[in-house]
Parts: structure tokens; sequence; C-alpha cells
């Protein structure tokens, strides 16, 4: 999508919001019927992977895996043709959101480990062709909105300086918006893994992923009025996709814990020595990638070089992400609430 850099801090941010808003309400309907759906989750890391291996944006990402949704919804594809839709999805979605020289090159992609590890060698006329049969799919329009569209101008307002900290004035306004950041990247990344999270319209996920970085970083109010006048929607209308957000998240943060846990086991056996269940449960149990202005796919524990092949349906979100969110060892755990169905323990950044 063709839209200036950071849009959001300019005099027509509010006029290009609007427009967005109109532009999703005509988007493609998804019904969740393509047979090939256990699958789903395998190619959207794939795409996630290779994304990340060149560095393209969010949009580009997102994209591309709307895209793949798309296209999976309506056509009954083999399992071999699915990881050619899946680059060539990639592909179209880079040369529409990003600038030539970032487009993946087919010489690299064959290079990479996660293409040569499925036996799958692209060519540049079959590339051409599912390209072209998607853009014939999409009646030549890839001007659709996702959340990630959306995320910065949410953003913008995410964290105000009369906010609170478990009850206490933020003492550091920078440092509060680079945890927000972080977390609302990993949740929008989250909302990749599962097709559940397209029945909601993409300016709301986004909405609600910074509603549920402010819940999980103890900020209140949870939903400030001015982000209600920004985004448009009401704390009642978040409750149902944050609800699921957090879910994923509580699920990544157990599967964290149980992973530190089995290598603190192995490090300790190995030493002679036995580790305690209370030494387990203090590691910190949430990572991210270090970069604060390097969006990409993180939470992901494939590497550019192999991806496991797909084996079934796999639900939420269950991968770990990769690099410590706070370097301090001591973070400790606090419960966060949604609804009266949601309890979860999230660390909390140091005020």
């Amino acid at each position: 999508m063709e839209l200036e850099d950071q849009w959001w801090r300019g005099q027509l941010a509010t006029d290009i919001y609007q427009a967005l808003r109109y532009k999703e309400l005509k988007l493609p309907s998804y019904k969740g019927q393509s047979p090939q759906l256990n699958l789903r989750r395998y190619y959207a890391d794939l795409i996630a992977v290779v994304s990340n291996h060149f560095r393209l944006c969010p949009a580009a990402r997102h994209l591309a895996v709307y895209l793949l949704d798309l296209f999976m919804d309506r056509y009954d594809v083999s399992e071999q043709q699915l990881a050619v839709v899946s680059l060539s999805c990639l592909l179209l979605a880079s040369k529409f959101e990003e600038r030539e020289d970032q487009v993946p090159k087919l010489e690299t992609l064959n290079s990479l480990g996660c293409i040569s590890s499925m036996n799958l060698i692209l060519t540049k006329q079959g590339l051409l062709h599912m390209e072209l049969l998607l853009l014939e799919t999409f009646q030549w329009n890839l001007y659709l909105p996702t959340a990630a569209h959306f995320i910065e101008y949410c953003l913008s307002i995410a964290i105000h300086e009369g906010d609170l900290h478990d009850g206490w004035p933020l003492t550091c306004l920078e440092k509060s918006k680079l945890y927000m950041a972080k977390y609302a990247d990993y949740f929008l990344e989250v909302s990749l893994q599962d097709h559940v999270f397209l029945c909601f319209a993409p300016s709301l996920l986004a909405a609600a992923c910074v509603a549920a970085s402010r819940l999980v970083l103890h900020l209140s109010p949870t939903w400030p009025p001015q982000l209600q006048r920004l985004t448009g929607y009401t704390w009642e209308n978040l409750v149902p996709c944050a609800e699921k957000l957090l879910i994923a998240h509580d699920s990544d943060v157990r599967e964290a814990n149980k992973q530190k846990c089995q290598q603190q086991q192995m490090v300790y056996h190995s030493s002679g020595q036995t580790a305690t269940v209370a030494q387990c449960l203090h590691r910190p149990s949430l990572q991210y990638p270090q970069q604060a202005n390097h969006r990409s796919a993180s939470y992901l524990s494939h590497s550019t070089t192999s991806l496991p092949a797909p084996s079934g349906p796999q639900h939420g979100s269950t991968q770990t992400i990769s690099a410590s969110l706070d370097p301090k060892s001591n973070l400790t755990n606090r419960a966060y609430q949604v609804s009266m169905h949601y309890t979860c323990a999230a660390p909390c950044f140091d005020r």
C-alpha cells in the first residue's frame, strides 16, 4: 500500500485512518473452509521465516499471510503447490509494500535452507504463473488493509505521561513506549498464527493488540479515553479479540517456562547439581528481539535455514520468543484479568 512513511505523524493521519477503515469494510469475506486448513500454520510460519530473512516490513508479511488465507479459502491446493503459493503471496506483497531493492530475488530464495529442505526448486516461470493466478483471483486489487497497517496509528498515543503503572506514575516515558512497541509487535505476530483472528476487522485487531499490551504491562486505565477517541473502539468492542490474544500469550508463557525448566535441569544435572522447582519458576518467561526498530516474526523458533515439515493441525500460539524482554532476571509475576474467563501471570517492567 503506497502510504507516506510515518503517515500517522502527519496532518492527514486522521483522514488516512478513516480511508483505511472505509477500505476494510470492503475486504473479501473469509469462511475458513479450506481443506488444507490444518497446514495453514506451517505456511504462515514459512512466510514469516522468509520475510524475517529478507527484513521485510510487517505490512508485507501480514498482507502475504492474508493473501494466502483468502486463496486457500477459495481453492483446493495440493500440499506441494502450497509452498509455491505461499512464496508467491510473499513476493506479491513485498512488491506492493516494499521498495524494489527489498523484493526477494529468485536465486536467494532457492538458496534458503527452509526452501531446499522441502526439495523445492522455484522457477521464474512457475512464480510468474502463480503470481498471475493470484492477481486474477483478487481482480488485481492488493489494496487490502491488515492490522499491520493500523498498528502504528494506534501506538502513536498508546502511552501517555498521565498513565499509571501499578498505581504509580511512569518514571520513564520513553522506556514505557519501548515496552509497549515490543508487546504490540508480539501480539501482532501472534495474530498471524491462527485464522480465528480473521473474524475481527484489522483496525479492531490492531487496537486489541495495544489494549492487550497495556494489560500485560499493568498500565491504567486499561483503555484510556484518548485511545477510544483515536480508534473509535470502546473497551467492550475489544474484549473478545484481546482475550484471544492474551490466551495465546498465556500459552507462550507456559511453554517458555517449561523449556527453561528443562534447560535448567539439564545444566544442573550435567554439573552434578539438582535444579529446584523454585529456581525454574523464577526465570524470566518472555523474550523479544533486541532491535527496537526492526519488526520481525522473531517469536518463531524456526531459523532461516530449516523449517520442520507440517504435521497436522496446530492451534494457538505456542512458539516462544527469542530474546530477553528485560536483561534483569528477577522479574516478578503479577496477575491481570480481561474478564471473568481469563486470568494470567505476566512479567512487568521496572519502574
